[in-house]
């Protein structure tokens, strides 16, 4: 049989592949923090006809140059799938509890005991007041403040844990007093409830604490973000979320804004990067490629019936 029938499938079967992940990035190009893939071909080994030889070094001049060799290739091969890692564009929501990463780093976040990672930062709280995915309930990982007494400077935790806190809650300062309830400055910290929080570019949550009459503030919580060596190579596991891989490098996790990592954005969620006039080009590249390895079966099935029309004539 003809080569070109089976270089031509192959050719086939890789723009299927790329079609299909063309049809993905544009389902998914209202996806928040959705990152595209593109598709890279490669050639196949090809049947080698003849080797290359050698030019006469024996006699001066040469009697003869030498010849390169000849080899028919059999087709593509898919390359990869590479995932485009470039920032999405911003959308501002108002919502406290939404958050974007500008710049390189992953959220991370605990789901059923294992560790994920995600760009998408639209979080929210359950009723137990756990910061968390609102899609899966997986929950949002971060460092826990330490304090000494208000006045005291605060430190963060050394391991990350889940961030918990909901309205109402005591102040989580210990104080100090001459009956452990009343702090140096003089005021009975254990009447004071959370009314409100915010959260900054370096992922902190601060709280405000009130009694009724005045407020303090204080930091409860620090968001981790984790970095990677080579994030393109993370492996999906939908939900917008990724695990590590062989190939990704193990996570560095620490605070926004430290040691390369991007920071957080708060009130404000990470679109998709897919680009609609991007894809449709490739779509049309796609198209036309797969239509003209259609044609080429077509013309050696053209060709392998005349040869069937020799014996018959």
């Amino acid at each position: 049989m003809m080569r070109s029938l089976y270089s031509a499938i192959t050719g086939l079967k890789n723009h299927q592949i790329s079609m299909d992940v063309i049809g993905n990035n544009i389902a998914n190009v209202n996806t928040g923090g959705y990152k595209r893939e593109r598709t890279s071909f490669a050639t196949m080994l090809g049947q080698s006809i003849r080797g290359a030889s050698a030019p006469d070094e024996a006699n001066d001049p040469p009697a003869f140059g030498g010849t390169n060799g000849i080899m028919v290739g059999l087709g593509s091969t898919l390359g990869s799938v590479d995932k485009v890692m470039t920032q999405g564009s911003s959308q501002y929501t108002g919502k406290d509890t939404d958050m974007m990463i500008q710049g390189p780093g992953m959220f991370v976040l605990n789901l059923a005991g294992n560790t994920v990672f995600t760009r998408t930062g639209n979080f929210g709280f359950d009723k137990e007041g756990n910061l968390v995915d609102p899609s899966t309930g997986a929950l949002v990982q971060g460092y826990e403040s330490e304090y000494d007494t208000v006045e005291d400077a605060w430190a963060w935790s050394a391991t990350t844990g889940n961030i918990s806190y909901k309205l109402g809650d005591p102040h989580p300062l210990d104080v100090v007093g001459t009956d452990d309830e009343i702090s140096d400055d003089g005021n009975n910290y254990d009447d004071f409830q959370l009314t409100s929080f915010s959260i900054d570019q370096s992922g902190i949550v601060t709280g405000v604490y009130s009694d009724g009459i005045s407020s303090t503030t204080a930091p409860m919580f620090q968001i981790a973000i984790a970095k990677f060596a080579n994030d393109a190579g993370l492996t999906s596991r939908g939900n917008n979320f990724f695990v590590e891989s062989n190939n990704s490098g193990v996570p560095v996790i620490g605070g926004a804004g430290e040691d390369g990592r991007g920071n957080i954005v708060p009130n404000t969620i990470e679109m998709s990067n897919v680009d609609l006039s991007q894809e449709f080009t490739d779509m049309i590249v796609t198209q036309r490629g797969f239509q003209a390895n259609s044609r080429v079966i077509t013309v050696s099935d053209t060709i392998l019936q005349e040869l069937i029309d020799l014996k018959r004539n």
